[in-house]
């Protein structure tokens, strides 16, 4: 996977060392001999940002090396990471790496479980998770949900078209009217309109909608709009979007849901990683 810019790495080290480690100098360790130090999983977890991790401690002056890239499931106690250099230079990345790697896996790993969820019972329903991660945080929120094995319902509002019950307030039109203008000025679009009860779906369905997004639909009614769009002649496809997660995204699946849409993992606590300092200059492998 890709790795965050240095530019915005050395940002984040700047942050947290804006001007030097006040205690490591006043202790006098920057002459100590070379130290080095370990990242181990506390508890199972799907791993990411250990390449961010790595190059942190590059950036700082040390040698690090990632021993499991971001995207894979690791038991606990399994080493991640191995870095060793000058005592500063390990201070200096070290809260910063655990913290982004704790943060990232958090949400990897709830990514991944409600994947799973969503796969139960063989349906193999895919997740898409929403654009609502803490602003600023989206390039590494993304990495972090592919890390899970979900992909994101959509980055911005550049890039996708999705008719809110917000925009059809200033619109007085038919619903087909609408749908014939998307289509008309973004040929190359996906059409999704979100609706709030299953009339709504029906009627949006009917105006030639590619994907209705069903706004906090219970699996009863996301079961109703599956079954009373069956006899159309091209049937959209069905997001189940609004409260799920991985407790009720089989429900939902089984439910005939064609892709579920949800923000729950951006509020995943982050995992546990340990991380273990030593003295000496061995090898990082």
């Amino acid at each position: 996977m890709n790795t965050l810019p240095d530019p915005e790495l050395l940002a984040l080290l700047h942050d947290d060392v804006p001007c030097g480690d006040l205690t490591t100098a006043a202790l006098g360790l920057a002459a100590a001999a070379p130290a080095r130090l370990e990242f181990r999983a506390r508890g199972a977890m799907t791993v990411c940002a250990t390449e961010e991790a790595e190059r942190l401690f590059q950036l700082a002056g040390a040698t690090a090396r990632r021993l499991v890239p971001s995207g894979r499931a690791v038991a606990a106690g399994e080493r991640l990471l191995a870095a060793q250099g000058p005592v500063p230079a390990l201070h200096a990345a070290w809260k910063t790496a655990q913290t982004l790697v704790e943060w990232a896996s958090g949400i990897a790993s709830a990514s991944a479980a409600l994947v799973s969820a969503a796969h139960e019972g063989g349906r193999q329903v895919p997740v898409a998770c929403t654009r609502k991660n803490v602003p600023g945080t989206k390039w590494l929120s993304a990495k972090a949900v592919r890390a899970g094995g979900a992909t994101m319902h959509r980055l911005g509002l550049s890039e996708t078209l999705l008719v809110f019950p917000e925009h059809r307030l200033y619109l007085r039109e038919a619903p087909a009217a609408t749908v014939a203008r998307l289509r008309a000025a973004e040929p190359e679009k996906t059409v999704v309109v979100e609706v709030r009860s299953v009339d709504e779906a029906l009627a949006w369905a009917e105006a030639g909608a590619d994907v209705l997004q069903l706004e906090k639909f219970s699996p009863a009614q996301v079961a109703e709009s599956h079954a009373r769009l069956q006899s159309l002649p091209r049937r959209p496809r069905l997001a189940a979007a609004g409260g799920v997660n991985a407790g009720n995204a089989a429900a939902y699946a089984a439910a005939g849901a064609d892709l579920l849409v949800s923000s729950a993992p951006y509020s995943a606590p982050p995992c546990d990683v340990r991380v273990e300092f030593h003295p000496g200059d061995a090898d990082v492998a």
